[in-house]
């Protein structure tokens, strides 16, 4: 029964502790989920000292209890730059966690509301957990199969007690997967052989040793890439060195390459072994041993899977015969590292926003399709508080 909820705001460390923990509890009995690590949870609530992305946005946590029991959590947001990016009065929430119930549910998401009502938003996204940049969306279709390495899992329910509450959805975004134990389609092949001889067209892999530099110059291209496509926010320079920093210990050179046009960078490809391969028994802890186990196996990674999670072309080549003869060679390349030196046989590209015509394009041309689908929702947010 709703009167048997207590909500409460998450304000202590113990409090955020418990929030974290929550997650062990509703994934319990799911096979296909993937346990993150724990400390970097906590390092992404905790506020501007651990998450750059405080330094232009609030937000607040809750949990609901149903007597000593954790039963549901969310978090609401707002991000100076979403309003400027996505429009005045775009309220988030997100961090949404929550048995099947729906009482819980609307206790967790009015409460969100509310808050968002109360600073000045006409309207509710989400979710979204923290930003778009983070875990954007809810798991719509595509269960049955865990996530790669940075992608979100959710039980099955969540989006029947989201749409409950009177949110329609209004974006959706795709994970597309491709075998890459064979060379891509003939037409790929001549596309990327042409690129190979154009002399004007020089692919590279990032260098580790200098991958705070490297980080903001792929970061600056996809700011640049993505800038008109929808939920864009731009990455600010405290972001991209907090980024660079937590990718090092995971950039494999081979992975991480960038075009560049007559010596001018113009695109990369970011991949990743599918590290949740080498961390399913580490059940989101690195100590006491976990640290040294997961230090060892991300030594030589062999994985079955790659995912693909950020992709760009500047904004000046987008459309053109050049932008594609560099995307499908980076593709190539990556396609061969991930295959010979990680022994990876399928590849994830993802995820790509439904109504991204080139990049579906490419992901249909290399053969790849559909797994997954993540739906953002949305809510107008009338004046009165309920």
């Amino acid at each position: 029964m709703a009167d048997q909820l207590r909500l409460i705001e998450v304000l202590t460390p113990k409090q955020r502790q418990a929030f974290v923990e929550l997650q062990f509890t509703i994934y319990a009995d799911d096979p296909d989920w993937r346990a993150p690590l724990k400390s970097e949870m906590r390092e992404l609530i905790d506020g501007a000292k651990t998450n750059p992305w405080f330094e232009h946005a609030e937000a607040a946590f809750w949990m609901v209890y149903r007597g000593d029991t954790a039963v549901g959590r969310i978090s609401a947001q707002v991000d100076q730059l979403v309003l400027q990016y996505m429009g005045a009065g775009t309220g988030h929430w997100g961090m949404f966690e929550c048995i099947d119930d729906q009482a819980v549910a609307d206790l967790l998401l009015s409460t969100a509301e509310n808050w968002l009502r109360a600073r000045g938003m006409t309207r509710a996204q989400g979710p979204f957990s923290l930003s778009i940049w983070d875990e954007p969306g809810v798991m719509v279709a595509g269960f049955g199969t865990p996530p790669t390495v940075m992608m979100a899992h959710h039980r099955s329910w969540y989006s029947k007690l989201i749409e409950a509450r009177g949110y329609v959805g209004i974006k959706d975004m795709h994970t597309w997967e491709v075998q890459i134990t064979h060379p891509f389609p003939d037409t790929v092949q001549r596309i990327v052989a042409m690129g190979e001889k154009n002399p004007r067209i020089r692919i590279r892999e990032v260098v580790k040793k200098d991958f705070a530099n490297e980080a903001a110059l792929i970061l600056d291209i996809l700011n640049d890439a993505w800038s008109t496509n929808w939920g864009f926010v731009p990455l600010t320079p405290h972001e991209v060195a907090h980024v660079g920093k937590k990718l090092k210990p995971i950039v494999y050179e081979d992975m991480i390459r960038i075009a560049e046009l007559d010596g001018v960078p113009v695109a990369f490809m970011i991949s990743l072994p599918d590290l949740n391969e080498l961390m399913g028994d580490l059940n989101g802890k690195l100590f006491p041993f976990g640290w040294a186990k997961l230090l060892w196996r991300l030594r030589k990674p062999k994985v079955n899977r790659i995912r693909v999670p950020l992709m760009g072309v500047r904004k000046s080549l987008q459309g053109t015969r050049m932008a594609s003869m560099v995307a499908f060679v980076l593709i190539e390349y990556i396609r061969r590292a991930a295959r010979d030196v990680y022994g990876a046989k399928r590849g994830e590209i993802g995820w790509i926003l439904e109504d991204n015509g080139p990049m579906r394009s490419i992901a249909e041309v290399i053969g790849a399709e559909i797994t997954r689908t993540y739906r953002v929702y949305e809510k107008p947010l009338s004046a009165e508080v309920h």
